[in-house]
C-alpha cells in the first residue's frame, strides 16, 4: 500500500504518528542523541531516551521540542524525518501529505517553524491543526454540532483548555504545566526537603508510579535511589505518594486557574452545555491518579478521562487527515 498520508502528534514528551487504516504505529520519546563533534544524529526515540542522564562529553541526548513548541530547529527535523521514514518506509515513489497538532496558542512564527520543518523532512503538502481540535475529534467528541464541548488536553509541556462548538474554538487558553513541568518539581522538591538528587527520568518513574492529584489516604509508596547533595554518596530512601501530590501543589493551582479562566470565558449557553456533558481529560497527564477528580471538585464541573486519553491527539489527525473536506473549517493549510 502506497502511504499517501500521515498524521503527527509532535508533542514535547512523546511522538505518536496514525497511518489511515494501520492506527498509532509509532509512539516513541521525543528526544535525539546527536554527536558534539561532527553533530551527527546517533539516535532518536526511544534508544535516545535511554541515552538521557547517561551520555559521555561527545555526546548530548535531548529534547528539541520545550513548552509544545520547535526549541531546536535542526535537531526536530531530523527527528521528524526518522519517525516519517521509520513509519512509512525510507525510499518511496511519492511524498506524503502530513498533518501536525500544534498547540493552540502557537505563534504563526512557530507554526511556520513546524510546517519548514515538516516539509524539510520529506512531507509534501502539510496542514496544522490545533491539539485540542486534534484531541475532541480523537475522544470521539462531534465538534461539529452547535452543542459546546469543553476539553483539557494535558500533554507533557503544555496543557491546552478549549471549549469548542461548530468546528471551532470559542474560547481557549494554553498553560506551561504538562508532565515535564510534574517531573522537575518532584525532582526539585526531593532535593530541598530530603537532600536527594534524582534524575529526569527517576522523578518521572516516581510520578507515574505513586503520584496522585489529590492526597491519598492510604498513601502509595516507593523506594526510590538518588546522590545525597550533603556527603555526594549514593542513596536510597522511601517517597510516598503525599510527597509528590505537595511538589506539584503550584503546578495544578496553574492549571486549575486556567480552566477556570476558559470557562468564565465561555457564553452563558455553552456553559451551560458544559456543566451537562462535563469536560473531557486528554494527554499522558490527564492519566495522573485523581486528575478528574481534582477537575471535578476546583470548578463544580463533571471531568472524564477519554478513553485511550494518550492517543487522542494522533487519532483525531489520523481522522482530520482521511475527512479534509469535512473539518476544513479546523485546519490551517499550507501548500
Amino acid at each position: 500500500m502506497i502511504v499517501k498520508k500521515i498524521g503527527i502528534d509532535l508533542g514535547t514528551t512523546n511522538t505518536l504518528v496514525h497511518l489511515p487504516g494501520k492506527g498509532i504505529v509509532i509512539n516513541e520519546p521525543s528526544v535525539v542523541a546527536h554527536s558534539v563533534v561532527d553533530k551527527k544524529v546517533l539516535a532518536v526515540g526511544d534508544e535516545a531516551k535511554e541515552m538521557l542522564g547517561r551520555t559521555p562529553d561527545t555526546i548530548v541526548a535531548s529534547r528539541p521540542l520545550k513548552d509544545g513548541v520547535i526549541a531546536d530547529y535542526r535537531t526536530t527535523e531530523a527527528m521528524i524525518r526518522y519517525f516519517i521514514n521509520k513509519a512509512i518506509g525510507g525510499w518511496r515513489m511519492t511524498r506524503p501529505e502530513v498533518m501536525v497538532a500544534v498547540p493552540a496558542g502557537i505563534t504563526s512564527t512557530e507554526r511556520r517553524a513546524v510546517i519548514d520543518a515538516t516539509k524539510a523532512a520529506g512531507g509534501k503538502d502539510t496542514f496544522i491543526i490545533k491539539e485540542p481540535i486534534a484531541a475532541a475529534i480523537g475522544a470521539n467528541i462531534p465538534i461539529g454540532s452547535s452543542v459546546g464541548h469543553m476539553i483539557v488536553d494535558m500533554g507533557g509541556g503544555t496543557s491546552e483548555i478549549a471549549v469548542i462548538s461548530l468546528g471551532g474554538i470559542v474560547t481557549s487558553d494554553s498553560v506551561k504545566v504538562g508532565g515535564t513541568r510534574f517531573d522537575t518539581s518532584v525532582s526539585d522538591f526531593i532535593r530541598r526537603k530530603h537532600n536527594l538528587a534524582v534524575g529526569e527520568r527517576t522523578a518521572e518513574q516516581i510520578k507515574i508510579k505513586i503520584g496522585s492529584a489529590v492526597y491519598l489516604k492510604d498513601k502509595l509508596k516507593m523506594q526510590v535511589k538518588g546522590r545525597d547533595t550533603i556527603t555526594g554518596l549514593p542513596r536510597e530512601m522511601e517517597i510516598s505518594s503525599n510527597d509528590v501530590t505537595e511538589a506539584i501543589q503550584g503546578d495544578l493551582e496553574a492549571l486549575i486557574n486556567a480552566v477556570k479562566g476558559v470557562l468564565f470565558g465561555t457564553p452563558p449557553e455553552l456553559s451551560a452545555d458544559v456543566i451537562e456533558k462535563g469536560m473531557v481529560l486528554s494527554g499522558g497527564t490527564s492519566l495522573l491518579r485523581n486528575m478528574d477528580t481534582l477537575l471535578s471538585q476546583a470548578t463544580g464541573v463533571p471531568s472524564y478521562v477519554a478513553e485511550d486519553s494518550l492517543l487522542c491527539v494522533a487519532k483525531g489527525t489520523g481522522v482530520a487527515l482521511d475527512n479534509l473536506d469535512a473539518y476544513k473549517r479546523s485546519i490551517l493549510s499550507t501548500k
